[in-house]
Order: structure tokens, then C-alpha cells, then sequence
């Protein structure tokens, strides 16, 4: 199923845009006080009060984006170095050899088959929790869906190892800089705080996923013609979707995949004891990839070359933040962003912590269709999220956590995910038979979230 003609996020939001500017001629202007509040500035309840309009116009919204960009210099920048670090970790292949490893382990060594599913999975899910990994899986499913088809599993079992399973963890991200860090750095939140409970979410939520899918693999391996892909993976030419240079995971690659792990493990110390923040992060990811060039001795060029690859990787993600805060000026200039939080917090402030953050999950997860960029998703909502938790009385931890879990599920179900189509379109699964697969899995995953949100809010 292709979506033909559907308006790129850019489109969308510059459309927003002139909707916003709209909005500051009709929407009365207002203010809420502000106070300081364990170092950042937080909305002081019950203080609304109506101000001169100050509607905005055709210029205010071509100097908005510059404007923007300004105001998130600092994470654009930060997305850019974090790409280009991990475009040369990319190029030495450590990544790519060691899951390699995992894959010929269970043909050398028949018995260890019930644990290949499970030890995938868990790999993907960690790598989108900490450091996001989402496009590359696009690559990795041309070696998972060959493995789960030879094993007696279908094409289904093969984008759930890698694609699915990445998925799940950048919806329970832990330290991943692209939705988590974004979102807290824009909630004035310590940098991957909150960690310790994301790991239980993280936990819960590549359970299940394994669970179920481990479920369905052995339904399908007790009868093949269950399975809704079937007929397709019969005719299936599995030799080309694989990579003739199967790359070996020597002790280059071994090292890098140390130092990889180190690193997470720094990122996850330096920022909850010394307070690091976007500059220090950023330091660490580019010496790993610094690290990880010397170590396979990639050429000055090589090395150059995947930085840039990798930081392009990110330009759209860049764009789409700067734009999206350029939103935020329109609407802070024309005085109509606390007008709209106190029409949003009125309909939720005599209900039930437990019920307005159902409120905030849902709507996250509905607007993924629209920006299905968890960064510009951030960039875009979360300034006005963040305060409007302050309002309903629950913590800014938790509403992150409603932004990553609404986010993250639903990418992996929306046609307007490029990566989802991406990996639909190459393991040529039609977009129909994924959903219709994937809805009873989704259902359970919101489930999960909501009532792991509810019980986020006693923890933070």
C-alpha cells in the first residue's frame, strides 16, 4: 500500500505555521505567572490572566524559522555530532558483524535456536533505547528475514527481530538521544534523568514483544500456512535479499563494540551524577566515534566522509526542530500559548492525575501521524506538554514518558513513517497485512503504557 501525494512533515508543519499565525488574531492573549522551581521556570497555577492581542503577520512568519533555529541551535547541533559519531562507528561494521556472529551461532549449533529469537530482539531493543537506532534496521532486516524463514518461522518473525524490536526500545528509549534527550533538554529536565524507571518500561515492554512474538513463531513452525505471508515467502528469492559480503566480527570490531558499551555506560553515569548535559554527551559520542575510526584505521577520508554521511542522516531531523520551535515563537510572540494551555487544562483540572495523563498519551500517539519524527515530534508538542503537566499536577518525568511511549508505538504502525514503509516496501510485506498482524500486539503495548504511565506517576 503506497500513500501517494502525502504532505512531508516540513509541508505540515509550515502549514501549522499559517494556522498559528491565524490563531494569535482570534485567540485572546493571556499570561500565566512563572516561578522557579528546582532551577527551571514552571507555570504557577491558577494565575491566568487576558493581555493585549499582539497578533502576528506574513512577517513575523518568515522571520520565525531563523528564529527558531536559533532558539535550538544547541540540539540541532547536538543531533548533527551524535550522527556523524555513529556514521563512523557505521563504517568499521562493528555493529552489523556482531549481530553477524549471533545469527551463524544458531546454524553452527542447532540447539541454540530457542534462544536466537530472544537474543535479537534484545539487541535491537537496546540499540533503539540508548542510541535510537531506527533507519539502519531497514538494512538489518535483509539478514533477519533469510534467518527466521530458515529456521521454519515467515518474513513476519524476520522484521520483528530487528525492525519491531528497535521499535519497542525507542518507544522505552532509556538514554536515547533523539527522543528522550530532545524532549527533556526542551522540559528543562537533567539529561536522561528518570533513567531507572525507563529501564523497568524497557524491560516490560521487549517482554512482551518477545513473548508474543516467540508465541506466534511457534504457531507458525507447528503449521506454515497460518502464517498471513505464506504464500509470499514460498516465492521469496532469499538469496538476493542477502549480503554476499558477510563481514567478520574480528577483534577490531569486538573492541569498538566494547567501547560502544563503555561509552552507554558513561553517558547513563556523567549524567546523573556529574550533571552532564547536551555538551558533555556530545563530547562523548564523537570521541567514541574518534575511537572507533583509529581503532579499525579508517582512512582520514573514510573517517571524514561517514562523519558527514552520518550527520546527514540527521539534517532532515535538524530542520524539523528549528521549524517546529519557530512554531513556538509565532505562538510566544502573539501571547496565545498560555491562552491555549489554560483552555486545554481547564476540561482536566478536576480529574484525576491517572486520567489527564491517558489524555496526554493519546494525543502524543495521534499526532505521530502527522510528525512522525520523534525529535521534531518533541520540538513541537513538548513546549507546550511540559507546562501543561505543571497545570494538571503531574510530573514533567512522567509526561516525557507519555511523548516517548505515544510516539515510539505508533511509528511503527503509521503510513507516514518512512522507515516503517521502508521496511514493508524491502521485505515486500503489504502494508495491510502488517497492520492487520500488528493491531492485537498494539493493543497490548497501550495497555502496558497506560498502566505504566499510572504508576510513573507515584514514582517520579
Amino acid at each position: 500500500m503506497k500513500i501517494k501525494n502525502f504532505p512531508h512533515t516540513i509541508t505540515i508543519i509550515m502549514f501549522i505555521m499559517v494556522v498559528f499565525i491565524a490563531m494569535t488574531w482570534v485567540i485572546q492573549a493571556g499570561e500565566y505567572q512563572r516561578q522557579e522551581f528546582n532551577g527551571r521556570m514552571v507555570v504557577v497555577p491558577n494565575t491566568y490572566t487576558e493581555i493585549a492581542n499582539n497578533p502576528q503577520g506574513l512577517w513575523a512568519m518568515l522571520t520565525a524559522p531563523i528564529k527558531g533555529f536559533v532558539s535550538a541551535a544547541q540540539i540541532i547541533g547536538f543531533c548533527l555530532l551524535v550522527g556523524g559519531a555513529f556514521g563512523m562507528i557505521n563504517k568499521t561494521g562493528a555493529i552489523s558483524s556482531g549481530l553477524s556472529s549471533i545469527l551463524d551461532l544458531s546454524v553452527r549449533k542447532p540447539k541454540y535456536k530457542k534462544f536466537v529469537i530472544p537474543v535479537i530482539m534484545i539487541f535491537f531493543s537496546l540499540a533503539g533505547a540508548t542510541f535510537g537506532m531506527s533507519e539502519s534496521t531497514i538494512v538489518f532486516i535483509m539478514i533477519t528475514i533469510p534467518l527466521a524463514i530458515a529456521m521454519g518461522y515467515d518474513s513476519i518473525v524476520g522484521i520483528c527481530m530487528s525492525f519491531m524490536a528497535a521499535g519497542v526500545g525507542f518507544a522505552a528509549a532509556i538514554t536515547n538521544p533523539f527522543n528522550v534527550g530532545v524532549a527533556q533538554g526542551i522540559a528543562d529536565l537533567p539529561m536522561f534523568s528518570g533513567w531507572d524507571f525507563r529501564i523497568i518500561t524497557w524491560l516490560i515492554l521487549t517482554a512482551i514483544a518477545i513473548a508474543y512474538v516467540m508465541y506466534y513463531a511457534r504457531k507458525i513452525e507447528k503449521n506454515p500456512k497460518l502464517s498471513p505471508v505464506y504464500d509470499l515467502d514460498r516465492s521469496r528469492d532469499l538469496q538476493s535479499m542477502q549480503n554476499a559480503d558477510q563481514m567478520v566480527f574480528n577483534w577490531k570490531r569486538r573492541f569498538i563494540v566494547i567501547f560502544l558499551f563503555i561509552a552507554l555506560a558513561m553517558l547513563v553515569i556523567g549524567a546523573n551524577k556529574w550533571k552532564w548535559y547536551i555538551n558533555e554527551i556530545s563530547a562523548l559520542f564523537l570521541a567514541l566515534g574518534i575511537v572507533s575510526a583509529a581503532i579499525y584505521r579508517l582512512s582520514m577520508k573514510e573517517t571524514i566522509d561517514s562523519f558527514i554521511s552520518g550527520a546527514k542522516d540527521m539534517i532532515t531531523a535538524g530542520i524539523i526542530i528549528g521549524l517546529s520551535r519557530g512554531l513556538l515563537v509565532i505562538a510566544t510572540d502573539g501571547k496565545i500559548i498560555d491562552s491555549i494551555l489554560y483552555a486545554v487544562s481547564s476540561w482536566g483540572k478536576d480529574l484525576p492525575a491517572e486520567v489527564s495523563i491517558q489524555f496526554i498519551f493519546f494525543f502524543q500517539s495521534c499526532f505521530t501521524f502527522l510528525v512522525p519524527s520523534g525529535s521534531g515530534q518533541a520540538a513541537l508538542t513538548v513546549p507546550i506538554v511540559a507546562p501543561l503537566s505543571d497545570l494538571l499536577g503531574i510530573g514533567r518525568q512522567t509526561a516525557i514518558m507519555a511523548f516517548q511511549l505515544g510516539d515510539g508505538i505508533m511509528s511503527m504502525i503509521v503510513p507516514t513513517s518512512g522507515v516503517t514503509m521502508g521496511v514493508l516496501a524491502i521485505a515486500n510485506i503489504p502494508y495491510q497485512t502488517w497492520i492487520k498482524w500488528f493491531v492485537k500486539l498494539l493493543a497490548i503495548f497501550f495497555l502496558a503504557s497506560m498502566v505504566l504511565l499510572v504508576i510513573s506517576l507515584y514514582y517520579f
